[in-house]
């Protein structure tokens, strides 16, 4: 960043509705305090004018658009660590942002020193303050900017505020018709709502794969639709009921009569995070009839009782992720993403980056992989977009391969970079830019409508008319797996259900056989399935 332009300095003003008022000359950035309630200046408070190198647990993040809200500046920095208070300088299109370290605060700074974050086509920049800590009153605005901070921190684990989940066993009473799409109502609508809060808090419970909001009967509502109905019913019960914000903002949930959502377009009233291609349009969002005829039904919720969460941290990790993937997600985002991954705790002796391809490809599309040559437990991989790479971390942190639970994070970098010429790498980079394999490189692809988390029960389909039945468990218990059950589809024999003796064996069956060649020019294609046999 160029290094004349220096901090704001902060004044406070009290007894009046904006926390700060300025007047910002030129070079530095100096802002002068208002005069107070009383009439007197109220006495300047200039930050130390340092050079924007020297790092600050607190970021000032500038050239914001003008519609932003107080979630989407917090998003910036969730992936980064704790975010603890929020400053925004709404009529200076500026913000500062304060996290639990000065370590949190060095990672986002870097981070965005090499990618540019974009929120709706505005470049954002970003660079330590010169103000250790930040200190806020309780104006309308501050009150506001604690309200978001606390709803994202509950979300977090920070426990701040009733959004942190209640462990109390919930029992529901009423009918049994689930579905993966929840309809939402939200009462007491004290602050705004938007899809990206509802993401948050939504993907707490697993992948979210598409949300439409809409106001109906002058309630705020919204449709959100997992990948099953098991995620919606645990969602279902551990949401409903509870407040996003203190002692409002509440959260009605039923499941809805639908069971698939029809998003046409991406923008901040409707989203389907499995089609980043679909236009923006206008922010009407067109709701199709279907949608429209289950509106008026609500579902009455599941007899059963949880006795606490056992919400793992691959969830909240894909919350940050997603809050890290939504600036590019509207497709506006062209400078790079978070579509690299860290995968760690693998085992050495058995991971080759061809396993880690056709794990991942399960998810999205991988570009390359590199196992770290002096690390090999650690291996960085490649997706082509961030909302795969969430996709993945979120279903694949903490599962068990070769005999390891892998840890699955964001990594710092952008991309992975090839071996140059002439340096060979034994084998442990290598780029899968252009192989036939990708499953998703058709944009709509069906493969994006079976995305599922690793079960032990396995999909196979492509399957040659002379291959029975016997011939898959053979091939199947030949790695020394058990199989445990085999159906073939009735309506169509080239598709079957396999189910092997653990997750962690149908995850190291499904790496071992897709792509097997079965003869006859059929090669196997398996993926995770939703049902068992």
């Amino acid at each position: 960043f160029c290094s004349s332009v220096h901090d704001i300095s902060v004044g406070t003003k009290r007894g009046s509705d904006e926390l700060f008022s300025s007047c910002i000359t030129n070079g530095p950035y100096i802002m002068n305090s208002g005069r107070g309630a009383n009439g007197n200046d109220s006495k300047k408070f200039k930050g130390d004018v340092r050079s924007p190198g020297v790092p600050s647990r607190v970021v000032h993040v500038r050239k914001l658009p003008n519609d932003i809200n107080e979630a989407e500046v917090i998003s910036l920095g969730l992936p980064f660590g704790k975010v603890t208070n929020l400053l925004m300088l709404k009529g200076k299109n500026q913000a500062f942002l304060e996290f639990g370290s000065e370590e949190c605060a060095q990672t986002m700074v870097s981070y965005y020193s090499s990618v540019t974050p974009v929120i709706r086509n505005h470049p954002i920049y970003m660079q330590y303050s010169t103000h250790k800590e930040l200190k806020t009153d309780n104006s309308p605005n501050q009150v506001r900017a604690q309200a978001a901070l606390q709803a994202v921190n509950a979300l977090h684990g920070g426990g701040m505020g009733s959004m942190a989940i209640s462990t109390d066993a919930a029992s529901m009473g009423g009918g049994t018709s689930q579905s993966p799409v929840l309809r939402v109502i939200v009462e007491n609508l004290f602050y705004p709502v938007t899809l990206d809060v509802l993401h948050q808090i939504f993907s707490k419970f697993g992948t979210v794969l598409k949300i439409i909001t809409f106001t109906k009967n002058n309630q705020f509502q919204a449709l959100i639709q997992y990948s099953d109905a098991m995620t919606s019913q645990h969602a279902k019960l551990s949401l409903d009921g509870q407040n996003i914000y203190n002692a409002c903002c509440t959260l009605r949930i039923s499941f809805s009569k639908l069971t698939s959502l029809n998003v046409k377009y991406n923008n901040d009233k409707s989203r389907d995070y499995t089609r980043p291609d679909l236009p923006t349009a206008d922010s009407q969002p067109s709701l199709d009839h279907q949608a429209m005829a289950a509106f008026g039904l609500s579902m009455p919720g599941i007899p059963g009782a949880l006795a606490s969460l056992g919400v793992g941290h691959s969830g909240m990790a894909a919350a940050a992720a997603a809050a890290a993937t939504r600036l590019g997600l509207s497709g506006l985002a062209a400078t790079g993403g978070h579509n690299v991954l860290l995968v760690s705790n693998l085992n050495p002796e058995s991971v080759t980056p061809h396993c880690l391809f056709i794990l991942f490809g399960v998810y999205g599309d991988v570009m390359r992989v590199k196992i770290l040559f002096n690390k090999k437990e650690n291996a960085l991989v490649q997706m082509s977009d961030g909302t795969q790479a969430q996709l993945s971390m979120s279903h694949l942190n903490g599962q068990r391969l070769h005999g390891r639970a892998i840890r699955v994070t964001l990594s710092k970098h952008t991309t992975v970079q090839l071996p140059r010429e002439g340096h060979e790498d034994q084998g442990l980079t290598k780029d899968y830019s252009n192989s036939p394999l990708h499953r998703f490189k058709k944009p709509g692809s069906k493969n994006y409508s079976n995305i599922f988390p690793p079960s032990a029960t396995l999909h196979l389909s492509n399957i040659p008319p002379s291959v029975m039945e016997d011939d898959l468990r053979r091939l199947f218990g030949s790695t020394g797996a058990t199989v445990k059950a085999f159906k073939f589809f009735q309506k169509d024999r080239k598709m079957a259900l396999i189910q092997m003796g653990s997750v962690e064996e149908a995850i190291e069956c499904l790496i071992e056989f897709h792509n097997h060649d079965l003869g006859e020019n059929h090669h196997l294609r398996v993926s995770f399935s939703k049902s068992t046999i």
